[in-house]
């Protein structure tokens, strides 16, 4: 009998991994060329931007003593080939440096969008989601395909 009970209770949580699974398996079915973010979320994120970032990375988003560059030639060679929900990912769980993870979902979201439109990725009507899963979806592309 507690088998059984033992059993049920886990159901739930083996169909969420499940769900994750097939979520994070899902191959990008967009790039960031689809217009993925909106110029209004690219203007909140510079303000964010501004705050949180700029004073490691640099003004113009060109990097400082420690702290790589954010646009430019450097910036997109690495991640190239990769997907917008690694990179936000990686802002997620890493930045801003004196504070990891402090930044909401949304937050990071804004940034990025200021981040696109200050490399020159087109602007869309939708924002772009705060939720990595869905960004895993978007292929971070530097050449338009």
């Amino acid at each position: 009998m507690k088998l059984k009970l033992a059993a049920v209770a886990l159901l739930p949580m083996a169909a969420v991994l499940m769900l994750n699974v097939r979520v994070q398996a899902q191959p990008p079915s967009k790039s960031i060329w689809d217009g993925i973010y909106t110029e209004e979320q690219a203007t909140r994120g510079k303000a964010m931007y501004s705050q949180e970032c700029a004073s490691c990375h640099g003004g113009e988003l060109t990097g400082g003593e420690m702290a790589p560059p954010l646009a430019g030639g450097e910036f997109l060679a690495g991640w190239d080939g990769l997907t917008v929900g690694d990179l936000f990912e990686r802002i997620r769980i890493s930045m801003p440096q004196n504070n990891p993870g402090s930044l909401s979902g949304q937050q990071n979201a804004d940034i990025l969008a200021f981040m696109f439109s200050s490399s020159k990725f087109p602007a869309g009507t939708t924002e772009l989601p705060k939720e990595a899963g869905i960004l895993k979806t978007i292929k971070f592309e530097v050449k338009k395909p």
